[in-house]
């Protein structure tokens, strides 16, 4: 098994320029604006960067005689793919300053100060402990401010005019005396940034590699091994000609999204190993497709280029699939497919051989006949590498295979993928993570017959070991394992460790929206979950049964009322799994409610819950709540309704021990 070094945690990127203020202060703007050109291939459009420049360096020499520290322009965050105007750290505090023009209606020039903020505070390790003061400096702003500190030492943004700034500065640092910060030690702290699979997409897209946007932990299992392994088994499948299967696994929020959107942005482009990202969720490529899109439409607009959005489009769909649109194609047209590497997101959810015949029989009749006559009896991963072994040299299948999240019957499970290989006329080399023999992937029977036909070689690359979720929520998969495992003790020893992460229970909803607005900042979004089978939460105007647009609910502006902002529609597990919001409301329905002997699965049908007995189905609908739980990267609150003696549907013994139990592992109550 072939072997990489961990690489040494990332440090932060450099500004494009940085000095000290008394050499700021020394040299004319031309030269400082000529230091700033030399990365002038980061800049869209030289002429209007260098006259903002021109425009913004005699305000900030006037504005910082008289202090000391060291000033950083152009400051990379690369979570974001953007730049902050001005780093100044002077004394004990890092000051964020960033530059209009005029002063913008709303609050969008304000969130992105704060938004820079808050990543530093975040993901900066030398930032920590810093008082931050983001700063809007723009004309028109008036001369007033007030310094209001948060309670994690992150200020609250405000705008003034540039002839203020000397006095924020002199504010700011009469409020934190004492010994100034090191700046080369600062400079030098790790960055551990931990994106949104949005914010990871946007950055891949724009040509930035893992090491740009994702943490990396010295001496830690971690994202860039797992992707340097697969970029090397790739290699050496089309140097030998050879077909290559590899599963990987990892723990809950590990990154095997974002190492497969990492290969599929690598391999894009070239037509000699051109990639494409599959995917059975629908609103997971929904958004992902139309944040990309918009994200390029704007990068080239910004660059002056006259493009229209169906022109950006083609190509983010190129590499970023529904299953179903390839799987149709490969009925329709029985030679290779323009891609040599297919990445299967959520492997493990493929669809099982009778689903599948099931599916085509009722929404592809044009292809039912097609599918007969060649495929009958295919599971969904046998099917997929039939496709790409048509390719008469070479080819590479990735399946990114998640534990615990099944929440659709049917789903065929990693077996099958084994299985089809072992099956293929080809002889696939099949490379494997060693933790799928772990019984959570059920998967033992074909492990053993594929290893018993030498086809199996077990890669510890290719586990994914380390959580990439916010620094707070890191041990949130575990403490929900134990609590729908009803493993008291352990929940409780998990809930101790998420000092960071804040969790809530209540029993108003309106308590569980007031909690999201008063603890989200700047742009971090929030919004309402529930199970699709939570039917009687239709009296606190959650109705299921209206399907929620996930670009809507997941893009859409505070003023959309159909965005998650707006905390009216509630999305489902169907909406959510794959994506994140940073705050999130769980609502708690009587589908899944606590009892004495355990949990009691219940589905409504007509006037009352009727009890599933089916094993498949109640582990869909724990892991339904296990993807609820695990969505928010901040903090979560949940709420569990009281239910109303008057209506049988929502007797409140259907809720109150659910509610006793939360309590009972010490959730604070809102």
């Amino acid at each position: 098994m072939a072997t990489t070094p961990a690489p040494a945690p990332l440090t932060l990127p450099r500004a494009d320029f940085s000095a000290t203020v008394e050499e700021f202060l020394r040299l004319p703007a031309e030269a400082i604006v000529g230091r700033l050109l030399a990365h002038a291939e980061t800049y869209a459009t030289e002429a209007d960067q260098t006259n903002a420049w021109l425009d913004e360096i005699p305000l900030l020499q006037q504005a910082l005689g008289g202090v000391s520290g060291t000033l950083m322009l152009e400051f990379h965050i690369p979570r974001f793919g953007r730049r902050a105007d001005a780093i100044l750290l002077s004394g004990q505090v890092v000051f964020v300053l960033e530059f209009k023009t005029t002063l913008e209606p709303g609050r969008a020039g304000l969130d992105q100060v704060w938004d820079y903020a808050l990543d530093l505070k975040y993901f900066h390790a030398a930032s920590h402990a810093a008082p931050i003061v983001p700063v809007l400096v723009a004309p028109g702003a008036g001369e007033d401010f007030a310094l209001r500190a948060g309670g994690d030492g992150v200020y609250e943004p405000f705008a003034v005019g540039p002839g203020a700034l000397p006095a924020v500065l002199a504010a700011a640092l009469a409020a934190h005396p004492g010994p100034p910060i090191d700046a080369a030690a600062w400079a030098a702290a790790p960055y551990r940034p931990t994106p949104t699979i949005l914010e990871a997409a946007r950055a891949l897209y724009a040509r930035h590699t893992v090491a740009d946007i994702a943490r990396f932990d010295a001496g830690a299992d971690n994202l860039g091994r797992t992707t340097r392994r697969l970029e090397e088994l790739i290699d050496g499948a089309r140097r030998e000609r050879r077909k290559l299967l590899c599963l990987v696994t990892g723990v809950p929020g590990a990154g095997k999204t974002l190492a497969g959107l990492n290969l599929a942005t690598r391999h894009a482009h070239n037509d000699e190993t051109h990639a494409v990202f599959l995917s059975g969720n629908d609103p997971l490529v929904a958004v992902l497709t139309e944040a990309l899109v918009r994200d390029e439409l704007g990068r080239r607009r910004a660059a002056g280029e006259k493009v229209r959005k169906k022109e950006v489009t083609q190509p983010v769909e190129s590499f970023l699939q529904n299953v179903r649109h390839f799987r149709d194609d490969g009925l329709r047209d029985p030679e290779p497919p323009h891609e040599h590497i297919a990445i299967f997101d959520e492997a493990q959810r493929a669809w099982d051989a009778p689903n599948l015949g099931r599916f085509i029989a009722r929404r592809r009749k044009p292809l039912l006949r097609l599918w007969q006559e060649r495929y009958q009896g295919h599971s969904e991963p046998g099917f997929l590498l039939s496709c790409m072994d048509r390719h008469p040299d070479w080819a590479a299948v990735i399946g990114l295979v998640g534990g615990g999240q099944e929440i659709n019957t049917g789903e065929a499970g990693i077996g099958a993928w084994l299985d089809a290989a072992a099956a293929s006329p080809s002889s696939w080399d099949i490379h494997i993570s060693p933790h799928l023999q772990d019984s959570e992937y059920a998967a033992a029977g074909p492990l053993e017959r594929a290893a018993q036909r030498g086809l199996v070689q077990y890669d510890e690359d290719l586990h994914l070991a380390v959580s990439l979720r916010s620094f707070r929520a890191e041990s949130l998969s575990a403490f929900v394992k134990a609590l729908l495992d009803l493993d008291r003790d352990s929940a409780r020893r998990h809930l101790a460790g998420l000092r960071e992460y804040p969790l809530a229970v209540t029993r108003e909803l309106q308590h569980a929206r007031n909690w999201l607005r008063a603890h989200s900042r700047s742009s971090e979004r929030y919004g309402l979950l529930a199970s699709s089978k939570a039917l009687r939460l239709k009296p606190h105007a959650i109705d299921v049964r209206v399907q929620v647009d996930p670009i809507h609910y997941f893009l859409g502006e505070r003023a959309d009322t159909r965005s998650s902002w707006y905390l009216e529609d509630a999305a489902s597990e169907f909406d959510v799994q794959g994506l994140e919001l940073d705050w999130a409301c769980a609502t708690w329905d009587a589908d899944l409610r606590c009892s004495g002997d355990g949990w009691e699965y219940r589905d409504f049908q007509g006037m009352k819950w009727k009890r599933v007995k089916a094993g498949d189905r109640q582990a869909c609908l724990k892991n339904a709540y296990r993807v609820l739980l695990t969505r928010a990267r901040q903090g979560l609150v949940i709420f569990v309704p009281p239910g109303d003696a008057a209506d049988p549907t929502r007797d409140p013994a259907f809720y109150n021990a659910t509610y006793a139990y939360l309590t009972g592992l010490g959730l604070p109550v809102v």
